[in-house]
């Protein structure tokens, strides 16, 4: 099974997969979560893709156009050298407004020679449920299914038709394009138009990355990290998605797969919060919309995720006819998790609230809405920060006082103060320090092993848990606090393997965990270099970023011997701790240069 070596292209409504040999092998349109066209990631037989043939190819190489996300890849053959840039457009319009439609566009560049190729263009519309059917027509080749859910697909291209159709084999001799759209365009398109789209494309990424703060060290693993987290939120709404894909496994073979198109209130609130602290606030001010505009009601239950557009029922089905990504079956859509209760969301979300109106001047109104939503989760916290939950790895099984759900209990009512404090509304506080005292003292009374000498996964158990390396980030515990200290070591001894972490090793309704949970080793390096293991943590750190992929991505998850990526990708999660642990290690420390930007701004 080979890595996932894949490249992400996007433009904040869809994104697709391009392989490290210029495939495009996963792409839903006209949005993240709808079926696919290509997913020849989950079948190699019959999820559809659209690949570069080169006739005497000698080798190929792929980067992304540096601090954008458009993607090159070079093909160097006997014949000749030319190169395919991919990206989806994305740019502002003269009245403020973006342009991001719903296409793919492939600009062929000869570099050398008379470089012979043929092209595989074979959409398998629909999740591949039924046949596709390729017509031609004067201005375009439309794509349709006649079975099942109509749907259809239009590319737009300057090559021959037929040699497309036909799988001709094509001589380069020119710039040529190729553009797979969702809609019908109702304008010309030709290499002109094509070329003007990626030029505008290249500056709005060149402007956006040139937003971002600058640190003293790893900024090229902060760029890509944070570019990758921008492709992942939805303009439409806000909202921020887990991961492009739906069940790449955490082991090959098992059925650990899980859909990860949906907005977790944790991952999203997670992912603001990193952009934000490097200068990306918009994200920030659209995802708090999307939550209080899919928050309505002051009696209504706050999911742990919702759909990308708001949607509250996220029903999970199988896809039988796919074979799945290394033949690992089940193929899952939708997400049945959506119904379990996890309480740590709560104070997660609260510290994005609160970091908001720590950092921006807001509108009245909006403010207001944001003090509802404050008020309305410490009412939930009050009402359930006793019982237990799934926690944060979703156990689906078996409900348990997971510590970690009840330290982000105790930081919604810590961030709580904090926000009536900013807002004089100091009525609230009195009150709410009782409860964050309360729930405190049951944490440090049950949550602590004196056999283990740390604290554990979950009260009344000596099992421990990666998640717990986030109390001193969250600001529970002190790194200089011995029983931090001492649970930072424990958790080391037991979890980490081969260089990686386990998020835990107790049986699950899984079964044992297999694979590393990437997350969990930029957790554990950032807080050994919190407790002053700065050495050791440098090193880990370092090694943990030769295990990403050939353009700095991660995915969920790595195997422990051959470092294969696995799970969900590219992942948020990994992402963002990749960026927390770089700004821990650079010590906070910004250039010069962003010095002077931050005068200027």
């Amino acid at each position: 099974m080979e890595n996932l070596n894949y490249g992400i292209i996007g433009n904040c409504k869809s994104a697709a997969l391009v392989s490290e040999k210029g495939s495009i092998d996963w792409l839903c349109l006209p949005k993240f979560d709808a079926p696919s066209v290509f997913a020849k990631l989950l079948d190699k037989d019959k999820g559809g893709s659209l690949s570069i043939e080169p006739e005497k190819l000698l080798s190929i190489k792929q980067e992304y156009i540096e601090r954008t996300n458009l993607l090159c890849t070079r093909f160097v053959c006997e014949d000749g050298v030319f190169e395919v840039v991919d990206f989806m457009p994305r740019y502002k319009n003269d009245n403020g407004s973006y342009y991001s439609p719903s296409d793919v566009v492939r600009v062929f560049k000869r570099i050398s020679g008379a470089p012979a190729f043929r092209l595989n263009y074979d959409p398998k519309l629909e999740y591949a449920l039924h046949e596709t059917f390729l017509s031609e027509n004067k201005k375009y080749i439309k794509a349709i299914t006649k079975k099942g859910p109509y749907d259809s697909l239009y590319m737009y291209t300057d090559f021959n038709f037929s040699d497309i159709l036909n799988k001709e084999l094509i001589t380069l001799t020119e710039s040529k394009f190729m553009l797979v759209s969702y809609n019908q365009k109702l304008l010309k398109q030709d290499i002109h138009r094509v070329k003007l789209k990626m030029e505008r494309t290249k500056v709005y990424w060149l402007n956006w990355s040139e937003q971002s703060t600058t640190f003293s060290k790893y900024n090229t693993e902060i760029n890509r990290s944070a570019l990758t987290l921008k492709l992942l939120s939805y303009e439409k709404t806000g909202a921020v998605l887990a991961a492009l894909t739906t069940s790449l496994p955490e082991t090959i073979g098992e059925v650990r797969n899980w859909d990860y198109r949906f907005c977790w209130i944790r991952d999203g609130s997670m992912v603001v919060k990193i952009l934000t602290q490097i200068g990306h606030r918009s994200v920030a001010q659209n995802y708090l919309r999307f939550i209080v505009d899919i928050l309505p009601e002051k009696d209504e239950k706050m999911q742990i995720m919702y759909g990308i557009s708001g949607e509250k029922k996220l029903s999970e089905y199988e896809l039988p006819h796919l074979s799945g990504y290394g033949n690992s079956k089940p193929v899952r859509v939708g997400n049945a998790a959506y119904k379990q209760k996890q309480n740590d969301i709560y104070g997660i979300l609260m510290d994005a609230v609160y970091q908001h109106f720590s950092l921006f001047s807001a509108s009245l109104g909006y403010s207001e809405d944001l003090w509802t939503v404050v008020r309305n989760v410490v009412k939930m916290v009050e009402k359930n920060w006793q019982k237990p939950d799934k926690g944060i790895w979703e156990i689906r099984n078996e409900s348990k006082h997971f510590t970690f759900s009840k330290v982000l209990c105790w930081v919604a009512i810590d961030r709580a103060q904090k926000i009536a404090a900013l807002l004089k509304q100091d009525d609230y506080t009195e009150k709410w320090k009782k409860l964050e005292d309360k729930i405190r003292a049951d944490i440090e009374l049950n949550a602590w092993s004196e056999s283990k000498q740390s604290y554990t996964q979950a009260y009344g158990a000596d099992d421990l848990d990666a998640s717990v390396l986030l109390m001193e980030s969250y600001g529970f515990v002190e790194a200089k606090d011995p029983r931090y200290k001492s649970t930072v070591y424990a958790i080391q001894s037991e979890l980490e393997h081969e260089g990686l972490m386990y998020r835990y090793i107790n049986q699950d309704d899984f079964g044992l965990p297999k694979s590393a949970f990437t997350i969990c080793a930029f957790w554990l390096t950032n807080a050994l270099y919190r407790i002053g293991e700065k050495e050791q943590a440098i090193k880990k750190f370092e090694e943990l970023l030769t295990y990403n992929n050939h353009l700095g991505l991660f995915s969920e998850d790595l195997d422990f011997e051959t470092k294969q990526q696995l799970g969900n990708f590219p992942q948020a999660y990994s992402h963002l701790a990749l960026i927390e642990t770089a700004i821990t290690i650079s010590e906070g420390e910004i250039t010069k240069e962003e010095k002077i930007m931050d005068a200027i701004r």
